[in-house]
């Protein structure tokens, strides 16, 4: 009986393994926006605010629904999510091909129907993926809470391989050599797939919780047997350990925990109330509102500078940036979550004290001045040393890995400050300020950008095309990492 419960055990662990790197694999289309830009603006004639505004509406529409897919977590479980990200995903991606295939061959100008209409199925990408995200790391973690971190940095890692992936699916399958990529045909795929798949993995997640709630109600009544029964009998052999105990003499070198301040567990209130609260989400506005106004405007970044040589290919080079981008933001989730459990532990309940297990060498919050100041040396080597398609390289390795390092030491930084009760609830509060943030950057890159583009043109070419923008993000990532150096002097002796 036993070998039969150890052979479910290792069956239903592979099937959840397997059902988060699906989710996460396929669940990184709304990032596919800089492969499909440039058809956009050569089929529909859509200018550089429109391009950015849908962009926005899949990137920035996330986070105004975190929270309620985090309570929602917290209440049904991760199925709800991902059941959700089917539907969002099937219906999304659809009518995005559909309004993209039925648009005129002879368009002249943006039509201002297909473009509202565009910046609403991107939308439900958008709020798709953020069901998706939840979905896969709840999924994940809460499957595996001995392993946590690799729970969640593994989830994470592969979810920042799907728009690789896509990519390459993408320029494989659905791209004509010498041509532009075939929206229509690539994002009725992604419908089909995405929406498939997310609606198995949600029957799957849904088996797992309901397996581990009967497991949970069983192992909960026999604990409550025990008690009674053996409490009478435990109460003086408790006692005389603890009279032994308090005689005993401490010894310095036996003693492994380092006890530290609880986090502060309350309602959205008392969140709210705290004001290092709203320091930390500045960080987070700042950091993760200009990545993701690079990775929204990558394409663009791109083809506005000519190749390195009168051979380059520009598609081929914005394919490049994507999956070089995604690379990194891929493998720094892969690399700080390990580093981070190692240097800078998190504390937990060990023996009814809230302490650090083990020796911390420094702190989680040593690694957001770290992000900081990656950032603004990155936009500023922009500005200086970026002329060519090819150099934008750098760009997308600082960007990869300042965005990827942040949202993998967020849950630990989080949990540490405000406990892990409400962490999902938390989590999605954190992300309206990321959702600011990229609203403000993409709008400032969008708009500077349409200041410069020729009459008659609908696209802008050269470096007067950002380089204002990039200069007020090297000042703001400065900002960003003098606030991340006042937060470690609060704060790093918890975290």
């Amino acid at each position: 009986m036993r070998v039969g419960t150890g052979y479910g055990d290792i069956i239903r662990s592979v099937l959840i393994c397997c059902a988060v790197a699906a989710n996460a694999l396929c669940g990184g289309g709304v990032y596919s926006f800089p492969l499909i830009a440039p058809t956009l603006v050569e089929h529909l004639k859509l200018t550089q605010p429109q391009l950015t505004t849908i962009a926005l509406a899949g990137m920035a529409g996330q986070y105004p629904f975190a929270a309620i897919a985090g309570i929602a977590i917290d209440r049904y479980g991760a199925w709800s999510c991902s059941f959700a990200a089917s539907m969002l995903y099937s219906v999304g991606f659809g009518l995005f091909a559909r309004e993209v295939a039925q648009a005129p061959a002879d368009v002249t100008s943006a039509s201002d129907g297909t473009f509202h209409r565009l910046v609403l199925y991107f939308g439900m990408i958008g709020l798709a993926t953020v069901s998706s995200y939840f979905s896969l790391l709840f999924a994940a973690t809460k499957s595996f809470p001995q392993y946590i971190g690799i729970a969640s940095g593994t989830s994470m890692s592969i979810f920042g391989l799907s728009p690789l992936f896509l990519s390459l699916v993408a320029s494989k399958l659905f791209t004509v050599p010498g041509q532009i990529l075939d929206v229509s045909s690539y994002f009725t795929f992604l419908a089909i797939v995405t929406g498939s798949i997310h609606l198995v993995t949600a029957a799957i997640f849904r088996a797992n919780q309901r397996f581990y709630s009967t497991i949970e109600e069983a192992r909960s009544a026999n604990l409550d047997t025990e008690s009674a029964a053996n409490g009478q009998e435990a109460e003086p052999l408790l006692a005389n350990a603890a009279e032994e105990s308090d005689n005993a003499p401490k010894d310095p070198v036996n003693v492994r925990v380092v006890p530290v301040k609880e986090p502060q567990e309350g309602s959205s209130l008392d969140l709210f109330r705290d004001p290092w609260f709203w320091v930390f989400a500045s960080w987070i506005s700042i950091i993760v509102g200009s990545a993701e106004m690079v990775i929204s405007n990558l394409g663009s970044i791109v083809l506005s500078l000519p190749p390195s040589t009168s051979a380059g290919n520009a598609t081929a080079n914005v394919s490049s940036q994507v999956r070089l981008l995604s690379f990194f933001n891929t493998i720094s989730r892969l690399l700080i979550g390990p580093l981070a459990d190692a240097l800078a532990p998190v504390a937990a309940h060990l023996d009814g004290v809230w302490a650090f297990s083990r020796k911390r060498h420094t702190s989680r919050v040593a690694f957001m001045i770290a992000t900081s100041l990656l950032l603004a040396l990155t936009f500023a080597w922009l500005e200086l040393g970026v002329r060519a398609q090819e150099d934008v390289w750098s760009l997308s390795v600082g960007t990869g890995i300042a965005y990827g390092s942040t949202f993998t030491l967020l849950p630990g930084i989080l949990s540490s400050i405000w406990g892990l009760n409400n962490l999902g609830r938390n989590f999605g509060y954190i992300s309206y300020a990321a959702f600011i943030g990229t609203t403000v950057f993409s709008y400032l890159y969008a708009f500077i950008a349409a200041r410069h583009v020729p009459p008659g043109e609908t696209a802008c070419k050269g470096v007067q095309c950002w380089q204002s923008t990039f200069w007020i993000s090297v000042g703001t990532a400065i900002v960003a990492c003098i606030v991340s150096f006042v937060l470690w002097r609060r704060w790093r002796a918890r975290v």
